[in-house]
């Protein structure tokens, strides 16, 4: 089969390699339809790690994907040959204190689909995963849909680690693909107001095009400033989705006192840095997401009763042996892109 490996920061190479084969009876084996980029596949692409996690020799990305089951092992039950599933990238061992606990989400063995020294990506023709790892997705759902099912997940667990968003005031900071996410996450559970910023126009225009309340230019206004002119009291809430510490400042100066930054943008740095005088006086509580935790099949259903619409973000689409392209475009948010994806067909 193709298979696409990073080699090394900013470098792909196309591969012919064995097909994979199921090694439990549990497993099943799928062929890939398409794999969106996201951001966290760009810190690879980028710098070769995301914390401790580094590139030490070629791997293959992606962790965003839809599939069509093509065997299933003796054991499994509920999937057959030609049925289409979104795929949960985590692979928990089921066995330590998390997993035990229902975090899988920080499985402290967990294999993570591109995430170099886990589990190789699905930027291939063909993977194997477990069962428990698939989502059948309808018909009706397309394969751009189906791809977002997981950063749709990733925002809904972001919400419901806040709680209870009725009637109250939020912030989103950065609207790329996982902002705009956590903005219709944060919709669907009933946010009373949502204020969104970018440094693109063009994310603003589809924040719009997804109801948020109002929209804020980092680069063209003083986006705090703006913001509290309309909410004086401060917001409730404030999802960061950029992982920038420009960011991180601005949430802690829009929060109201007993407010919630909750962090879903992953930071390039090791370190990041608060105004700890200013987040103590107002007592914020920081809230971390680590991807998500029993929020595929939720997504699923989202996406497929209409509740939300995410196919609009989805903007370039490229062939596997395109997949330089299609990094360099993300990476460089050239050409008005949102969500690129890899296609198979």
């Amino acid at each position: 089969m193709q298979a696409v490996f990073l080699t090394a920061p900013g470098q792909f190479s196309a591969r012919e390699v064995p097909d994979p084969e199921l090694r439990a009876t549990t497993d099943v084996l799928l062929r890939t339809q398409a794999v969106g980029v996201c951001g966290s596949d760009l810190h690879y692409y980028r710098t070769g790690r995301i914390g401790s996690q580094v590139l030490t020799s070629p791997w293959i990305m992606g962790h965003e994907c839809t599939a069509v089951v093509e065997q299933v092992g003796s054991a499994v039950s509920g999937l057959a040959r030609g049925d289409r599933v979104a795929v949960d990238p985590l692979i928990a061992c089921g066995r330590c204190d998390q997993c035990r606990s229902g975090r899988v989400n920080t499985c402290r063995e967990q294999h993570f689909l591109g995430c170099p020294g886990q589990q190789q990506g699905c930027m291939c023709e063909l993977l194997v995963m477990p069962a428990s790892c698939c989502f059948k997705v309808p018909e009706r759902l397309s394969v751009g849909a189906a791809v977002m099912v997981e950063p749709l997940a990733i925002a809904l667990h972001a919400q419901r680690l806040l709680g209870d968003v009725k009637g109250k005031a939020v912030g989103i900071l950065g609207a790329g693909p996982i902002g705009l996410c956590v903005l219709g996450a944060l919709q669907i559970a009933g946010a009373a107001s949502s204020v969104v910023t970018d440094r693109l126009a063009y994310r603003l225009d589809m924040a719009r095009a997804l109801n948020a309340s109002s929209t804020h230019h980092v680069e063209r206004s003083e986006v705090v400033k703006e913001i509290l002119a309309q909410h004086p009291s401060g917001l409730d809430a404030v999802f960061d989705c950029s992982g920038e510490q420009a960011a991180l400042d601005q949430s802690v100066q829009l929060l109201t006192p007993g407010g919630t930054l909750v962090m879903v943008g992953i930071p390039e740095v090791d370190r990041v840095a608060f105004d700890i005088s200013l987040l103590r006086r107002k007592e914020i509580s920081i809230r971390n997401v680590r991807r998500q935790n029993d929020c595929t099949a939720d997504a699923v259903e989202v996406l497929a009763s209409g509740a939300l619409d995410l196919e609009p973000l989805i903007t370039h689409d490229f062939a596997l042996s395109e997949s330089q392209a299609a990094f360099d475009t993300v990476a460089s948010y050239r050409d008005g892109v949102q969500k690129a994806l890899i296609r198979f067909d």
